[in-house]
C-alpha cells in the first residue's frame, strides 16, 4: 500500500479535530494553526516511516508538546513584557468567518447551543492543562486510555486520573447548560 497516501488520508483524519484541540489549549487560532502544521510536518519528517498504527499516538505527542512550547514561549513573552511595562494589549481576536450550520435549528435553539457550547469553552479553559489534555484526547479524539498515555508521556492510570477529574469538573460547572 503507498504509505504517502496513507499518511495523507490520516492527517486529513486529524486536522480538524487536532486544531480544536490546540485551540483549546491555547486559544488563540493563529497559533493553534501553526502548532497543527508543526506538528503534521514533524510527524511526516520524523515518523513517516513508521506503521500507519502508531501515527496517532506520535502525532499527537508531536502535538502535546508543540502547544507546550508555545505556552512557554507565551509566558517568558510576557513576564518580559510585564517587567517592561508596556502592556502589549495588541488584541490577538481576529475576524475568523464562522461556518454556516448545515442543520436548520430554531433560533432560540441555536442561542441555546451558542451558549452551551461557549460554556463548554469556558469550562475547559479552566481545568488543569494535563485535565484539558485528558479530556480533549480522549472525547474529542477518540483515543484509547493507552494512546492518550502515551501520547501525554504518562502512565495509563494517571490518564485515567485526569480525565476522571476532568469529567467531574465540568458536570460541577456545567451542571446548567448540560443536564
Amino acid at each position: 500500500m503507498d504509505n504517502r497516501a496513507e499518511l495523507e488520508r490520516f492527517l486529513a483524519g486529524v486536522e480538524t479535530r487536532a486544531y480544536r484541540i490546540a485551540l483549546y489549549r491555547l486559544g488563540n487560532r493563529d497559533d493553534a494553526l501553526d502548532v497543527v502544521q508543526d506538528a503534521m510536518m514533524q510527524l511526516v519528517r520524523r515518523y513517516a516511516d513508521k506503521p500507519a498504527e502508531q501515527w496517532q499516538p506520535l502525532f499527537y505527542r508531536v502535538l502535546t508538546n508543540r502547544v507546550r512550547d508555545v505556552q512557554r514561549r507565551s509566558t517568558v513573552r510576557n513576564r518580559f513584557l510585564s517587567w517592561l511595562q508596556q502592556n502589549d494589549d495588541d488584541s490577538r481576536e481576529e475576524p475568523m468567518a464562522a461556518l454556516a450550520d448545515p442543520a436548520s435549528r430554531r433560533p432560540e435553539e441555536e442561542v441555546a447551543l451558542d451558549r452551551a457550547m461557549d460554556a463548554l469553552d469556558a469550562a475547559i479553559m479552566t481545568l488543569a492543562p494535563r485535565q484539558a489534555e485528558a479530556l480533549l484526547l480522549r472525547m474529542v479524539e477518540g483515543l484509547s486510555v493507552a494512546a492518550t498515555a502515551a501520547a501525554m508521556g504518562c502512565s495509563q492510570g494517571s490518564v485515567k486520573t485526569h480525565y476522571s477529574r476532568a469529567v467531574h469538573a465540568l458536570r460541577e460547572q456545567l451542571g446548567e447548560h448540560w443536564p
